[in-house]
């Protein structure tokens, strides 16, 4: 028999897996579910099934949604207003009421069931159950002059639209102590029970401190952080993140996402990983073999100093 028959390459893999398996059993994954990865049918499959297998080996994922674009198909269609600021959807009453039917309705629901429907038990909350997510109002700040003089900053309200200000993980820490697979709506509430809508990058990020998880994984629509001749770049730490961010390499819309991943690592988490959601399986090949399929950035020592 050829040593490239398919039950000798089946057979690699999952000796390549092992190791891993081994190492992440019962260890605490949170995933950023977004993009491409979130809309292509052939992609949602995979994801499910991936997400599947690692709670089936022992991992404890977790995962954290978002739906923009499926917030602004419905107000298009509801023929309410959209307008962004500095990237950030404006949420009025209407719009947050929108965000909530998506958000913590139909798209948090299609994920349970997809993930029910290849074999996994998940069980869909939103930042508002058990107090998961106490949010704060998130206002922007613009420098303004006049002449010559630099005026007070212009604060610019964007409505309800929130950051994290703690995560209560109990819920959470049940659903997993019972077999379940959490799925998270990016949705929180202050002290007074007003409900803001967080982007999900930084939901997932504060998840994963709070759960001292070993691993963040964003999902996104790019191999990762490339370098200039397009090539993805690995294996970094904070310091090497800092100097592309300095000459320009990281730039636009990796920027939120880098400065997501620094963050988690600077509260304990382990490692982040940035990763092309658009191939197919990307979470197995991420977390289960030697090369990856995109950008890992580790560095920070227990004290949250630089290693």
């Amino acid at each position: 028999m050829s040593n490239s028959s398919p039950s000798k390459r089946t057979a690699d893999v999952l000796i390549e897996a092992l190791p891993y398996i081994q190492r992440f059993h019962g260890t605490t994954l949170v995933v950023k579910y977004g993009g491409n990865a979130m809309v292509d049918e052939g992609l949602k499959t995979d994801f499910a099934r991936d997400i599947v297998m690692m709670k089936l080996v022992g991992l404890n994922p977790i995962v954290v949604h978002g739906g923009g674009p499926q917030i602004g198909e419905l107000l298009e269609r509801l023929s309410i207003p959209t307008r962004f600021i500095d990237g950030m959807r404006v949420t009025d009453t209407d719009t947050m009421d929108v965000v909530e039917m998506v958000l913590g309705g139909s798209v948090n629901q299609d994920i349970v069931s997809l993930i029910a429907s290849v074999g996994g038990r998940a069980v869909g909350v939103t930042g508002k159950d058990g107090g998961l997510i106490k949010a704060r109002k998130l206002t922007l700040s613009r420098n303004t002059a006049a002449g010559k003089e630099l005026k007070a900053p212009e604060i610019i309200d964007i409505g309800q639209v929130g950051e994290v200000e703690s995560v209560d993980t109990r819920i959470l820490n049940t659903l997993i102590s019972d077999g379940f697979i959490p799925v998270i709506a990016p949705i929180g509430t202050d002290a007074q029970g007003r409900s803001y809508n967080i982007n999900a990058d930084l939901v997932a990020g504060h998840v994963a401190q709070a759960l001292s998880a070993e691993k963040l994984i964003l999902l996104t629509n790019t191999p990762g952080v490339l370098d200039p001749d397009g090539d993805v770049l690995t294996g970094l730490d904070p310091q090497q993140v800092a100097s592309l961010i300095e000459s320009g390499v990281i730039a636009g819309g990796m920027l939120p996402k880098v400065q997501c991943a620094l963050d988690a690592l600077a509260g304990g988490v382990s490692s982040a990983q940035i990763i092309d959601g658009r191939v197919p399986h990307a979470l197995l090949l991420e977390v289960f073999t030697d090369t990856g399929v995109g950008t890992q950035i580790t560095g920070f020592n227990d004290s949250g100093a630089v290693a």
